[in-house]
């Protein structure tokens, strides 16, 4: 019977474990590299559903959890694409992934091209910057908001006006409501277009009858509220125009330079 002197191999034990380990932490790593996929660009950054309620994923692939629905010609803004699926956020400040079968990219002013591949130079439509009496309201109460809660007062920026008019003139023309359009792209996108400079920007919208009650709606919407209540901003833009489904539809944009 032969007695092993462990003390003698210990060392080498120690070092062998050490390699074991190392391997297969080595090779734990490499799948993981090797399984992972890489987001990649899109051209575009607004996408309509087609599919009757299409699942939004916490992950590229049906396996991850489904984190909320969006439903048949809602617009979603694309940020970018993994595999076949692309990476979304929609209404309610939820980030996701989405079938790429199921979405249709949404090129801005698309409506501003031929058929035959040559584009028109069509302007944007022409509108007063002068605030209405419905406009002249919701910036007294967001003001007022503001005032309340110890920041300073906004001030109308002129361009930053005629673009919430539009943006509000298109939701209805176009029969849609959602932050991304379908002519002019997300609200960063549709600023960029206009030529608007700013530092940081933000975007509320409502439907509604009432001025009162769209301000009121607002504040009672933490990211809408956020956005009223936020000190870095210090120019608006509001656009309130009939709408025959809600009586009145709602666009305030906000910027800080």
């Amino acid at each position: 019977m032969h007695v092993i002197n462990l003390g003698k191999y210990k060392k080498t034990l120690k070092v062998l474990m050490f390699a074991i380990i190392v391997l297969g932490m080595s090779m734990f790593v490499m799948s993981k590299t090797f399984a992972m996929q890489h987001y990649y660009d899109v051209d575009f950054t607004t996408g309509l559903v087609t599919a009757e309620t299409l699942n939004v994923r916490s992950g590229p692939d049906t396996s991850y959890d489904v984190i909320t629905t969006v439903r048949k010609n809602e617009y979603i803004r694309i940020f970018a694409a993994i595999g076949n699926w692309y990476i979304v956020q929609i209404e309610g400040d939820y980030v996701g992934a989405v079938s790429q079968k199921y979405i249709k990219p949404i090129y801005p002013n698309n409506n501003n091209h031929q058929t035959d591949g040559s584009s028109t130079n069509s302007k944007p439509p022409e509108v007063a910057t002068t605030l209405t009496a419905d406009e002249q309201e919701v910036f007294n109460l967001i003001n007022q908001q503001r005032t309340n809660n110890g920041l300073g007062a906004l001030k109308v920026d002129g361009e930053l006006q005629r673009v919430a008019k539009i943006k509000a003139q298109d939701m209805v023309d176009s029969k849609y409501f959602s932050h991304n359009s379908p002519t002019y792209g997300s609200p960063f996108d549709m600023l960029k277009s206009f030529k608007v400079s700013y530092q940081t920007a933000a975007e509320n919208i409502a439907g509604n009858s009432n001025n009162q009650a769209a301000v009121t709606a607002w504040m009672n919407s933490a990211g809408h509220k956020a956005n009223i209540l936020n000190g870095s901003y210090q120019y608006t833009g509001i656009g309130v125009v009939n709408s025959p489904v809600y009586g009145k539809m709602y666009v305030q944009m906000f910027i800080g330079r």
